[in-house]
């Protein structure tokens, strides 16, 4: 498993003469110094939201138990675990990247054919590295364990303690009638839980808005995935003002009294706050800051007025929200949220990281078990071999019908090139064919990940109220963002502020599927339309082996169209390309028979992959459905979070991006046909081309009729 963008710095104070405080965690006491915290990530991250509780099995607490002890008898103390843990991830952290530059001279000597003997190590270093890979995983997972139950869980209080949360950020205390905790939340017992030593382990069912807010201060909610699972639905019944309030209020309430005893209530209540806080801005500042400025700007003043006058957390905060801005405005690209503090030591992960990608894809090319063992294993595919390079086609300047084709309109997703389209018009999709599949495949998915990067999990939610329907086309060319009704079975409370990203990213799709529809009906003469429709099929196949499912259902809905599917091109097809077509139906009806198909095993673990947003949004419209207030007033935590566990798979497939090399000339073309005819009237488009009908050619119709009159006159005679 890989680490969330979790660090910790190396130089925790050795010195320190504070009294430490001693927490309980996994059944376990730890001492920990109550100074201040090191420049660290505090969002749990998608693996939180997945796997909940079972994110740190027994083996990463066993593991951390022994961690740091030189005699049985010593105390639990957190420092020298983590110390000694750092030391021994970046031992094995160097040890990789060397083995895995290794690998790599090997694997340049057997190409060249210049070492022999360099086939028999190959597959015994591979060994090696898929090893010494797992162990540096793990280190990470026990290292972001550490970070967790170091900084945030010290701060947890107990369930019972939950209505004191709630009492210490009220301003009309002598108003509010006394409560306890059977009135917030609702628990159901289970057998004894795998990650700890407690029996009857009680599970959150339901809670009120107030109780689920609260239960963010509980002990083990990090740990146990709840805090990620809330930020990822809270929408559902509390807008983001309300719940910045709750979170201002319990600071304001316990912020003059955090600096003395740390194991107070109120110290343990006001850093946890800022714990929340900062991992609420670093998992959902675009979805929720970057699109609300009057929630940014409330948050600034409270941290600027009342934060940094008091306590050093003010200024980090307001460092991590001009870092969020930046990035947001900035780059596009995924950030990772590591420290500024430790950016040389980001520089050497960055670099294992490219190099392990080269190690996945290399492995991949020697060893293609791929999806086809996946798939072979569910639907009993007899899938074709891959396709020779089809012939070229140098002809004349086919026609093109500007008379039915809108005029360009440049959105987010394309770039406004010098000049006209004329260049593109003159190439027409003669360029298509000279490429091979696995070129266009890999541009198409490059283009397809840059849209894709852009999305966050919130974006899949409520995607009914947006006017995604279950239909091919899920949105309405004519309809834009702005006019979307939000009075269509809004989920989110009223207030509540929705991006709609999720839209622009379904419409990119329908451009997609426009586009290749587009091409195939204005190609000439046949034969040319005969092999663009094999290239398009053998893109998808291409697509659909290497995780890019995005742009495979895409290029399945264009050659799925209407008037496409009536073609005479089809009949001639070859029967082996021909069979690609039932596959990605078969692709089609794979990913639509569970929301959780494509994170099943360790394959997106080490494989990029992007999924298709229509069928994601289809999958979480289906667990949306019913409702989510109990006869009590309570919500469903339940439904909650099997809903965050769906849409974490977005956050997982984004941490392992594709690494093809850009080919700029290629991706220009493409996203100039693209924007051609993404608006294109297939129907009008293919009535002008006579390779689109089934004609009888006039001189074999003529002939015929000689025949005829001939075989007439001679029976006459």
């Amino acid at each position: 498993l890989q680490s969330n963008s979790c660090c910790i710095g190396t130089g925790f104070a050795e010195g320190n003469i504070e009294p430490e405080t001693m927490i309980k965690i996994g059944g376990n006491s730890y001492l920990v110094s109550p100074s201040p915290p090191d420049v660290h990530g505090c969002s749990p991250g998608w693996s939180s939201a997945f796997y909940g509780a079972e994110c740190f099995d027994s083996e990463v607490h066993g593991y951390m138990k022994n961690l740091g002890k030189q005699k049985p008898c010593e105390s639990q103390n957190i420092d020298a675990k983590k110390v000694e843990l750092e030391q021994l991830l970046m031992m094995e952290t160097k040890n990789y990247r060397k083995t895995i530059k290794f690998y790599q001279k090997l694997l340049q000597k057997e190409r060249s054919s210049k070492g022999p003997e360099t086939k028999s190590m190959l597959p015994k270093l591979r060994g090696q590295l898929q090893e010494m890979k797992s162990k540096v995983q793990f280190l990470e997972l026990v290292k972001k364990y550490v970070q967790q139950m170091m900084y945030a869980e010290q701060w947890g209080v107990e369930s019972c303690m939950l209505p004191t949360v709630i009492h210490n950020g009220r301003t009309d205390i002598m108003d509010v009638a006394p409560m306890d905790e059977s009135s917030l939340l609702l628990y159901y017992s289970t057998e004894k839980h795998q990650c700890n030593n407690q029996n009857g382990v009680r599970v959150l069912q339901a809670g009120t808005p107030l109780g689920l807010m609260a239960y963010l201060y509980s002990r083990n909610a990090f740990l146990e995935g709840y805090v990620q699972q809330f930020l990822y639905t809270f929408r559902y019944f509390c807008t983001q003002e309300e719940f910045l309030q709750f979170l201002l209020d319990r600071i304001s309430s316990t912020l003059s009294s955090s600096n003395l005893d740390p194991s107070t209530s109120l110290t343990k209540i006001c850093n946890r706050s800022f714990y929340i806080l900062q991992a609420w801005i670093e998992d959902c500042y675009s979805v929720d800051f970057a699109t609300n400025a009057d929630l940014l700007c409330t948050l600034k003043e409270f941290i600027s007025s009342k934060v940094v006058p008091l306590n050093g957390y003010g200024e980090r905060l307001l460092s991590l929200l001009e870092d969020a801005s930046a990035r947001k405005s900035g780059s596009a690209h995924q950030c990772s949220g590591m420290d500024k503090c430790e950016e040389e030591g980001e520089e050497d992960r960055k670099t294992l990281h490219s190099l392990c990608k080269k190690l996945s894809e290399d492995v991949s090319r020697k060893g293609f078990v791929t999806l086809h063992t996946f798939f072979l294993q569910n639907f009993n595919w007899k899938l074709s071999k891959g396709m020779g390079p089809i012939a070229h086609y140098q002809r004349e300047r086919p026609y093109t019908i500007s008379s039915v084709l809108p005029k360009p309109c440049y959105n987010s997703f394309t770039e406004e090139f010098p000049g006209s389209f004329a260049k593109a018009d003159e190439v027409g999709p003669y360029l298509l064919i000279e490429y091979s599949a696995q070129q266009l495949c890999c541009q198409l998915t490059l283009l397809q990940q840059e849209v894709f990067h852009k999305c966050h999990p919130v974006h899949f939610l409520n995607s009914r109220a947006l006017g995604v329907k279950d239909k091919c086309v899920a949105v309405q060319k004519a309809v834009s963002t702005e006019t979307v009704s939000v009075k269509v079975c809004n989920l989110f409370l009223s207030k509540c502020v929705q991006d709609q990203y999720l839209l622009q990213l379904l419409r990119y799709a329908d451009s997609i599927s426009t586009w290749i529809a587009a091409e195939i009906v204005t190609c000439h003469p046949s034969k040319l339309q005969v092999s663009l429709l094999s290239k398009f099929l053998l893109v998808a196949k291409c697509c659909y082996e290497q995780r890019n499912f995005a742009t495979a259902m895409q290029i399945l809905a264009g050659l799925e169209n209407l008037i496409v599917r009536q073609l005479p091109a089809w009949k001639i097809l070859p029967a082996k390309v021909a069979e690609i077509m039932e596959e990605l139906k078969a692709v089609e009806v794979f990913l639509k028979s569970d929301s959780l198909c494509l994170m099943e095993g360790e394959r997106f673990k080490t494989l990029p992959t992007i999924p298709s947003a229509h069928v994601l949004a289809m999958h979480v419209q289906q667990l949306e459905t019913g409702g989510f207030t109990m006869t009590n007033g309570a919500r469903k935590w339940t439904k909650l979070r099997n809903i965050a566990k769906v849409v974490s798979q977005v956050h997982a497939f984004q941490e392992n991006p594709y690494t093809y090399t850009p080919d700029f000339k290629l991706q220009s073309y493409l996203r100039q046909r693209i924007t051609r005819y993404k608006d294109a009237d297939i129907s009008a488009l293919a009535a002008d081309n006579c390779a689109n009908f089934h004609q009888i050619p006039a001189e074999k119709h003529s002939r015929k009729i000689q025949d005829t009159l001939r075989r007439m006159k001679a029976t006459f005679q």
